[in-house]
């Protein structure tokens, strides 16, 4: 038997007070009028979010945020309670309230916690929380000043840095017993460029589970500075995008919010136990290109998705999903786990101790080919070179989606040439994935700023593919 490191241990039972008998006594609770399982989900949260409009500060903010989520399970059935008062008496009034949906006789717990050790993929010492509000204010300014210097034609700069530092403690009903600290980081840049009566916006940003010296390094204030302001002047002169079926290629990186919009959720197993997702029931059948092979991993060091464990106690692990084309898996938290037979695959995850858990994604992205980037492009007659996105939307039913791009070049004759605007790709995930052609030997993941919504639930993610074609794609533009 292990047990957690210490300071995530003394942070809830010697700050809070919450020992292990007053977690037995409610989880006891909750199972007292039947349900087959129960959990104690104790949240801490300090945050700081500061904001710069016009180079001057127009907001900042720091907050602490405690409670606690008690849920039961019985059959299909959730009960849910929680408060922010963690004395005894309110834990065990929420612990009977969550017990109401069940019927039948007292369960009885497993006899102790096992304690979860606790991997160590991000700092906790020297996290972002650490420093003083005037060193992340400085970084804010830094991107401003950048901004505006790049070009004269840059005429409203925003930038934002937002930062947390997040405890929990997770005890269950079957003896899972782990907690976690966990940094989260990330710094905005939003400009807005205006060449005579044409005006364009860029946005760039990153971060993640990282110290504040990340910012100090590649990725600095100045770098997403910089590529807010690029992305801004690009499309002033960018011609309207071409509409109609073409070859599309996708770039590196960013690019991936597509396959985490129109596969990645269709994978979440709550969608498939229902039968609601376009990929329910398609397990060991051919699903993508056999050059199509899709992970989802929380276990990456420092990536904004990444968890130690997840939000049920559950380390998190590598789920291969798609493998050379054939549907693997899905995603699974323990109640999806155990309706369908199978284990958790360390993916329950919830917004705050607010929230009921769910099936969610950490970092999802494709895996590398064996095509040379240079290659793809030369391969293309005529397309659409896709290389950032803005925003998207999907249909989990039935995996349709549009997605507006907001940095695409025209491909002619092999080679890269005009930028163009108001380019959308429309597509079915499922029926897009089987008309990929090459798949490059470039992966990159995201930067770090992704933030994934369901069921009015946002939690960080990340996303990521190599350079990818697929051979047939509906583009909507405005132009010949």
């Amino acid at each position: 038997m292990t047990t957690p490191t210490p300071d995530h241990k003394r942070y809830f039972i010697e700050k809070l007070g919450i020992s292990e008998r007053l977690m037995e006594r409610c989880l006891g609770e909750a199972l007292s009028a039947g349900g087959e399982y129960a959990d104690l989900y104790f949240e801490s949260v300090t945050s700081t979010s500061l904001g710069i409009d016009e180079s001057l500060v127009k907001s900042a903010s720091q907050g602490i945020s405690v409670g606690c989520g008690i849920r039961v399970l019985s059959g299909e059935r959730t009960g849910f309670a929680y408060t922010d008062d963690l004395s005894s008496e309110r834990l065990l009034k929420a612990a009977r309230t969550a017990a109401l949906i069940a019927s039948g006789p007292a369960k009885q717990l497993a006899h102790g916690f096992t304690h979860t050790e606790t991997p160590t993929l991000y700092p906790v010492a020297g996290a972002t929380s650490d420093a003083e509000i005037s060193e992340k204010l400085k970084l804010i300014q830094r991107a401003d000043k950048a901004a505006r210097a790049y070009d004269s034609r840059i005429v409203q700069v925003r930038a934002g840095f937002n930062d947390e530092l997040r405890r929990i403690l997770v005890a269950a009903s079957d003896g899972t017993f782990a907690s976690d600290t966990q940094p989260l980081a990330r710094l905005n840049v939003f400009v807005i460029a205006k060449d005579g009566v044409n005006t364009a916006r860029g946005t760039s940003g990153g971060g993640g589970r990282v110290a504040l010296d990340f910012f100090e390094g590649k990725k600095s204030p100045e770098f997403f500075a910089r590529e807010a302001a690029r992305t801004a002047m690009l499309q002033l002169g960018a011609v309207d995008a071409p509409a109609g079926e073409m070859e599309v290629v996708l770039g590196p990186g960013w690019p991936g919010v597509l396959l985490h919009e129109a596969v990645g959720h269709g994978l979440e197993a709550d969608f498939n136990r229902k039968g609601t997702s376009a990929f329910s029931g398609l397990i060991g059948q051919q699903v993508a290109s056999s050059k199509v092979t899709v992970v989802d991993n929380g276990t990456m060091p420092n990536r904004r998705g990444s968890l130690n464990v997840d939000d049920e106690g559950t380390p998190t692990q590598e789920n291969v999903l798609i493998e050379n084309g054939i549907l693997k898996g899905y995603l699974t938290d323990k109640l999806s786990a155990r309706l369908m037979g199978t284990k958790s695959t360390g993916s329950g995850r919830r917004e705050s101790y607010q929230a009921i858990t769910m099936p969610r994604m950490t970092n999802t992205y494709m895996l590398n080919g064996d095509d040379m980037p240079e290659d793809i492009i030369k391969s293309v007659k005529r397309g659409l070179y896709a290389v950032n996105f803005g925003g998207g939307q999907v249909d989990i039913t039935n995996g349709k989606f549009v997605f507006s791009a907001s940095e695409a070049y025209l491909i002619e004759d092999g080679k890269v040439t005009q930028p163009v605007k108001g380019a959308t790709l429309i597509g079915n995930g499922p029926e897009a994935l089987k008309y990929v052609s090459m798949v490059g030997n470039d992966l990159a993941l995201d930067e770090g700023i992704g933030t994934c919504g369901k069921n009015g639930q946002s939690v960080p993610v990340g996303v990521g593919m190599p350079t990818v074609k697929l051979d047939r794609m509906t583009v909507g533009g405005t132009g010949g």
